[in-house]
């Protein structure tokens, strides 16, 4: 039984880089509207990673178009399946969590549906985006280069998809205003306090956690989360060696990767496993300047 992987850019993993790991990756529609020539709105679609570039969207993000993310077509995917299909018994596609977007329910529901991918193909709904959705998908490559069957692999995912913490720090909460997740007033007082709000993800939602105001605090109430995560929740995991963590961010690499080695230090005897930008769909809704640390179950 042979078992191909696909998943979405919100993974955070590159065309190129899934043609080296030997996943698919369906790329992200974004939309973009913006003032054409003669000052009339136009809204453009983009693929991530094809036709848009990371820094193409932090520059129309930061201009006065209006970015967003869209689903993928039924027509695209199932055309990929159906390719991937040709040379391969099953499909698993991990898509971005169901809390996000409803991107996970119309693909589930659609392989279900169609005669030609029903047993055939996997979605899950493990909750994962950006580094955690990529750890996903590398468990699930393993899993299949052992000659795991799609049934088994789906499972194992979504027995584990609760076993992942996301901390993200906000520089500026233009975009939350922007996106409507904070009231105007709330915004502007928290931008006169310098406020840096920290957002979570456990599963579900973008929810908020705490609201420190310098960077090197928001770092240590990071740190002080996933110390808590790894004391409770994960403890057991943790001491079995089967916990990761890794650093994302927007437009902030060089902060990302300080940050990377203050958990190295903090959390010795765990694996560090990615430094990655966040994923499209997560940063139009913060903005960029944006430092995120994970932790998350591994295979």
């Amino acid at each position: 039984m042979k078992t191909a992987i696909v998943t979405d850019s919100n993974s955070g993993i590159t065309q190129d880089e899934g043609k080296e790991l030997g996943v698919y990756v369906v790329p992200m529609p974004v939309l973009i509207d913006e003032a054409g020539k003669n000052g009339e709105r136009k809204v453009t679609q983009y693929f991530e990673d094809i036709s848009l570039t990371q820094d193409e969207f932090y520059e129309k993000l930061k201009s006065d178009a209006s970015v967003s993310t869209s689903q993928p077509t039924t027509y695209d995917v199932g055309n990929l399946w159906t390719e991937v299909l040709r040379d391969n018994d099953e499909v698993i596609f991990i898509p971005m969590s169901s809390g996000l977007s409803d991107t996970c329910k119309t693909f589930i529901h659609y392989a279900e549906s169609e005669p030609g991918f029903n047993g055939k193909v996997f979605v899950v709904d493990n909750q994962r985006i950006s580094v955690t959705q990529r750890q996903s998908v590398m468990d699930a490559k393993k899993m299949a280069d052992e000659g795991k069957s799609a049934k088994d692999i789906y499972d194992w995912l979504m027995e584990t998809k609760m076993q992942s913490s996301i901390y993200i720090m906000v520089a500026t909460m233009t975009y939350l205003k922007k996106g409507g997740r904070v009231t105007p007033a709330a915004a502007a007082i928290g931008t006169m306090l310098k406020i840096k709000p920290i957002l979570q993800i456990q599963g579900e939602k973008l929810d908020r956690y705490k609201m420190p105001r310098k960077l090197s605090e928001a770092k240590q109430l990071m740190i002080e989360a996933l110390k808590k995560d790894f004391e409770t929740r994960f403890k057991d995991l943790r001491e079995a060696g089967k916990m990761t963590i890794s650093v994302a961010h927007t437009q902030n690499l060089e902060e990302a990767e300080i940050f990377r080695e203050e958990l190295r230090a903090a959390f010795p005897d765990v694996e560090f496993t990615f430094t990655d930008p966040l994923s499209l769909s997560v940063s139009c809704h913060i903005g960029p300047g944006a430092l995120a640390c994970t932790c998350c179950i591994k295979y």
